[in-house]
């Protein structure tokens, strides 16, 4: 591991390392205080087996993103110990995996499912998963760091503490395949690829039952925010909705922003679309005082459509598992199962 980024860190650091390794409680938010608890984080999955050391070897070669979001060989440890974590798709397949026990840092989350990764007083608060805390990553030493889009920009300055590995989902390929992809990507670092086949089982049954539904039928795909409500493609965010399951996705066209492009709601009425999926990223990212969701869409406008006559306007109930964690074992079946309740029922 590369030991330091500037001489400029170093003073931190020496305060940093005694918080880090002496179990201090760096995970709580900025003003509040770390939780009473010493218990160990419980991986859902049971803890995981890989090859005696003497059959395996220091180190593998992965597939990963740079820096400029590029496809590139690194080179990572094989078996990590000390894993730090600023991208939740990433611990979500780590935690499916049974190695969680591995995570000594996480960056912040209020996705349910993986609260333990922030309450435990042992795993320290890394920032957030758009902004790393430099300092505490390298006080934690850890062996690999895994991150998400958001934090391309810190790749080279990551990568001065630990090996970056860089995953993401690819709406050409599909969120299923991405996730399995990557799940794999993971899961090579330890040994462990024969456990992914189960975890993924059976996905492609459920997307195949969704598709037999949604076959013939037209779909707008939409992001609240800030009191707008932004149209989506099928190469961002919700593209599995149109790319695996199959809605004609009436707002593909020039949509770029991975925030989609703030629509009128005259342009709702004229697309008509059989359905309407709605991803509220207020909620999402805990927004204090924002409109929800429905406040913003079900306008007279709006009411005037089919999806709305209709009773097809989907709320996609788990918003911080659609916007944070989309690439996730455990996320990719509360999303479908977000589809399912709505469709399926």
């Amino acid at each position: 591991m590369k030991k330091f980024v500037t001489l400029a860190l170093a003073g931190a650091l020496a305060l940093a390392l005694f918080g880090c390794s002496g179990g201090s409680g760096t995970s709580g938010t900025e003003n509040s205080t770390p939780p009473d608890s010493s218990t160990p984080v419980e991986s859902s999955a049971p803890p995981a087996s890989t090859p005696p050391e003497s059959e395996a070897p220091t180190s593998i070669t992965i597939t990963s993103l740079n820096g400029n979001r590029e496809a590139a060989d690194l080179e990572v440890p094989y078996n990590p110990q000390r894993i730090a974590i600023l991208d939740m798709a990433s611990l979500d397949i780590l935690d499916a995996l049974g190695l969680g026990d591995r995570v000594v840092g996480s960056a912040q989350t209020s996705l349910d499912y993986l609260q333990q990764y922030v309450t435990d007083e042992n795993i320290a608060n890394l920032g957030t998963i758009k902004e790393a805390d430099l300092e505490a990553v390298m006080a934690c030493e850890p062996d690999v760091i895994f991150i998400g889009g958001r934090l391309s920009g810190s790749y080279d300055a990551l990568s001065e503490i630990a090996p970056v590995v860089y995953l993401s989902t690819d709406a050409e390929i599909g969120v299923v395949e991405s996730v399995r992809q990557n799940a794999a990507t993971i899961a090579s670092m330890f040994g462990l690829e024969d456990q992914v086949e189960t975890l993924m089982a059976d996905f492609s049954a459920r997307v195949d039952a969704l598709a037999a539904f949604a076959e013939g039928k037209t779909a707008v795909v939409g992001l609240c925010t800030s009191g707008s409500f932004n149209v989506l493609g099928s190469d961002g965010r919700c593209s599995i909705i149109s790319v695996e399951i199959g809605f004609d996705n009436l707002g593909d066209g020039d949509v770029t922003s991975t925030h989609g492009n703030e629509s009128s709601f005259e342009l709702i009425v004229e697309l008509d679309p059989d359905y309407m999926f709605v991803l509220d990223r207020d909620a999402a990212i805990g927004t204090d005082g924002a409109q929800l969701a429905q406040e913003i869409v079900e306008n007279e406008l709006v009411m005037g459509t089919r999806a709305y006559q209709d009773g097809h306007i989907v709320y996609l109930a788990h918003p911080a598992v659609w916007y944070t964690a989309e690439g996730g074992i455990t996320a990719l079946d509360i999303m479908l199962s977000d589809l399912e309740s709505e469709l399926l029922a």
